[in-house]
Protein backbone atom coordinates (compact mmCIF):
# COMPACT_ATOMS: atom_id res chain seq x y z
CA UNK A 1 0.00 0.00 0.00
CA UNK A 2 1.65 3.67 -0.89
CA UNK A 3 1.09 6.87 0.72
CA UNK A 4 1.07 9.83 -0.91
CA UNK A 5 2.28 13.23 0.71
CA UNK A 6 3.69 16.26 -0.38
CA UNK A 7 6.78 17.74 0.63
CA UNK A 8 9.34 20.59 0.13
CA UNK A 9 12.97 21.56 0.61
CA UNK A 10 14.57 24.00 2.94
CA UNK A 11 17.21 26.42 1.54
CA UNK A 12 19.72 23.57 3.73
CA UNK A 13 18.47 21.15 1.06
CA UNK A 14 16.57 19.13 3.70
CA UNK A 15 13.50 17.34 3.02
CA UNK A 16 11.33 15.95 5.57
CA UNK A 17 9.49 12.84 5.46
CA UNK A 18 5.97 13.07 6.18
CA UNK A 19 5.23 11.70 9.98
CA UNK A 20 2.89 9.10 8.49
CA UNK A 21 4.94 7.61 6.49
CA UNK A 22 7.71 7.81 8.97
CA UNK A 23 5.65 5.57 11.43
CA UNK A 24 4.64 3.28 8.73
CA UNK A 25 8.43 2.41 7.88
CA UNK A 26 9.24 2.77 11.07
CA UNK A 27 11.54 5.55 10.45
CA UNK A 28 13.01 7.28 13.91
CA UNK A 29 15.73 10.12 14.16
CA UNK A 30 19.41 8.99 12.98
CA UNK A 31 17.74 6.53 10.08
CA UNK A 32 20.26 6.46 7.43
CA UNK A 33 19.62 6.45 3.57
CA UNK A 34 20.94 5.66 0.33
CA UNK A 35 20.23 8.36 -2.30
CA UNK A 36 19.65 7.42 -5.46
CA UNK A 37 19.10 10.35 -8.29
CA UNK A 38 17.99 8.78 -11.68
CA UNK A 39 16.61 11.53 -14.16
CA UNK A 40 14.15 13.42 -12.36
CA UNK A 41 13.48 10.92 -10.04
CA UNK A 42 15.04 10.86 -6.30
CA UNK A 43 14.79 7.47 -4.26
CA UNK A 44 15.66 7.37 -0.53
CA UNK A 45 16.63 3.53 0.68
CA UNK A 46 16.76 3.36 4.15
CA UNK A 47 20.28 1.44 5.43
CA UNK A 48 19.76 -1.31 8.06
CA UNK A 49 22.27 -3.41 8.89
CA UNK A 50 22.19 -7.05 8.53
CA UNK A 51 21.21 -9.77 11.18
CA UNK A 52 24.43 -10.78 13.29
CA UNK A 53 24.13 -14.30 11.27
CA UNK A 54 24.39 -12.88 7.97
CA UNK A 55 27.10 -10.53 8.88
CA UNK A 56 29.20 -13.34 10.21
CA UNK A 57 28.46 -14.74 6.46
CA UNK A 58 29.30 -12.47 4.61
CA UNK A 59 32.47 -11.77 6.74
CA UNK A 60 33.38 -15.27 6.78
CA UNK A 61 33.12 -15.15 2.86
CA UNK A 62 35.43 -11.90 2.56
CA UNK A 63 38.04 -13.71 4.54
CA UNK A 64 37.58 -16.89 2.40
CA UNK A 65 37.94 -14.57 -0.63
CA UNK A 66 41.02 -12.79 0.93
CA UNK A 67 42.66 -15.67 1.40
CA UNK A 68 42.31 -17.06 -2.06
CA UNK A 69 43.52 -13.76 -3.28
CA UNK A 70 46.79 -14.16 -1.36
CA UNK A 71 45.92 -11.11 0.38
CA UNK A 72 47.28 -10.76 4.05
CA UNK A 73 47.30 -8.41 6.96
CA UNK A 74 50.15 -6.41 6.19
CA UNK A 75 48.56 -5.51 2.41
CA UNK A 76 45.50 -4.43 4.24
CA UNK A 77 47.52 -2.53 6.76
CA UNK A 78 49.47 -0.73 3.20
CA UNK A 79 46.37 -0.12 1.65
CA UNK A 80 45.29 1.85 4.51
CA UNK A 81 48.36 3.62 5.09
CA UNK A 82 48.26 4.66 1.46
CA UNK A 83 44.81 6.25 1.40
CA UNK A 84 45.03 7.75 4.29
CA UNK A 85 48.67 9.95 3.45
CA UNK A 86 46.37 10.66 -0.32
CA UNK A 87 43.62 12.48 2.26
CA UNK A 88 46.17 14.11 4.58
CA UNK A 89 48.18 15.47 1.20
CA UNK A 90 44.85 16.45 -0.53
CA UNK A 91 43.17 18.09 2.58
CA UNK A 92 46.70 19.80 2.80
CA UNK A 93 46.17 21.49 -0.60
CA UNK A 94 43.11 23.67 0.42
Amino acid sequence: MSTLATTRMSSKGQVVIPEEIRKRLGFAAGTEFVVLAQGEIVILRSITPPPAEEFDAQMAAARRAARRAGLKPAHVSAAIAKVRTRRRSSQGDK
